[in-house]
């Protein structure tokens, strides 16, 4: 049993020493997608619904749920 404030290395000596860099690598990408898909999806939710608006402007109001879902993905996503 590890004493408070030792580090736990078991299984360390099985571990490639580039398994970190995979880890980190793959969180980072992780945030970079889900921060692109939000802005992609921002991006055509707004491009509809200025299309919309030349359209049909009555309806312009109900139709904002898109694009404040995909900016709350970007948000709270990458938490």
């Amino acid at each position: 049993m590890a004493s408070y404030g030792e580090p736990v290395v078991a299984g360390y000596e099985t571990c490639p020493t580039w398994a970190p860099i995979l880890g980190f690598l793959s969180a980072s990408l992780c945030i970079t997608l889900a921060n692109w898909g939000a802005a992609w999806g921002t991006w055509k939710s707004g491009l509809g619904l200025c299309s919309m608006g030349v359209n049909h402007p009555r309806g312009i109001i109900k139709n904002l749920v898109a694009i404040i879902m995909a900016g709350g993905l970007g948000i709270f996503c990458p938490i």
